[in-house]
């Protein structure tokens, strides 16, 4: 019995050190996987705008050329910074928001509770965005660069030579 629990016990171990290893993977491929959703969709959208215009405005939305032209580019400009891995604790927002238009304006009659929410591929958007937003874009991003390159000391003679530089 004890060799079973040992054997458990090391398998803990090694599963806490593969996934340690590898937290990197989970916020590079979400936010990649839903940048490109998102550039496609709005790319697809602005080369489409009257028939994504008539369609919100059978949905009953005001404005609905603004609305389309406002959807798709915030589509496709945040799914490019998501892509990126720029911005992307601030990306997410509009995302999040289009997103909920979307589920309140053209799928609420599918809604019947939370659990349906997240069943819709705008709720797993939704999820995945809240994560990016909280965990950040992880270390293969832009981010991640700018927090290196910001955070390393420069010495004062560094910093005036640079100020030069760009003067």
């Amino acid at each position: 019995m004890q060799r079973i629990i040992d054997l458990t016990a090391a398998a803990g171990l090694l599963a806490a050190r593969i996934g340690n290893a590898l937290w990197w993977l989970g916020p590079t491929l979400g936010r990649i996987v839903v940048g490109v959703v998102f550039v496609q969709s709005g790319w697809g959208k602005l080369h489409d705008l009257p028939s994504v215009t008539e369609y919100f405005a059978s949905l009953g939305l005001p404005n609905p050329g603004f609305q389309a032209a406002l959807a798709s580019s915030t589509e496709l400009v945040c799914g490019a910074l998501l892509l990126a891995g720029l911005a992307t604790r601030f990306a997410v927002v509009p995302l999040i928001i289009t997103m909920c238009v979307a589920i309140r304006t053209a799928l609420w009659d599918q809604v019947d509770g939370i659990s349906s929410t997240f069943s819709m591929i705008e709720g797993l958007y939704i999820v995945l965005c809240v994560w990016l937003g909280t965990t950040g874009a992880g270390p293969l991003s832009i981010d991640a660069l700018l927090a290196r390159w910001y955070s390393e000391p420069v010495s004062t003679t560094a910093r005036s030579q640079s100020a030069r530089a760009l003067a």
